[in-house]
């Protein structure tokens, strides 16, 4: 089985989105987040994977420099009052959904 660079572990279980707390599973779209942007100063900085549906929203609903200047951690990605609600609605969800971000 050929090994997927974004997974922090091709062979053992799934990780888990650090924002919406559902596993994502090999099968399912997925991406890495720089929590401070590339374009901002984060190149080769600190990254998380996260469902693509995660990171899609993160990036429609703040913008560069919002993100690392304030909003550059888990923590504060999680509690932001724009983003929290998507958080709590899309938990509910399966690990393979992936329907279109608002």
């Amino acid at each position: 089985m050929a090994s997927d660079p974004l997974r922090e572990d091709a062979e053992g279980p799934d990780p888990v989105c650090p924002l919406c707390l559902r596993p994502i599973p090999a099968d399912v779209p997925q991406s890495r987040h720089h929590l401070i942007p590339k374009l901002r100063g984060g190149k080769g900085g600190p990254t998380v994977l996260l469902h693509h549906i995660c990171h899609k929203t993160i990036h429609k609903t703040l913008r560069e420099t919002e993100l690392a200047r304030s909003v550059n951690t888990v923590e504060a990605l999680r509690a932001h009052p724009d983003l929290a609600p998507f958080w709590a609605w899309i938990a509910r969800r399966p690990p393979g959904f992936s329907g279109k971000t608002r």
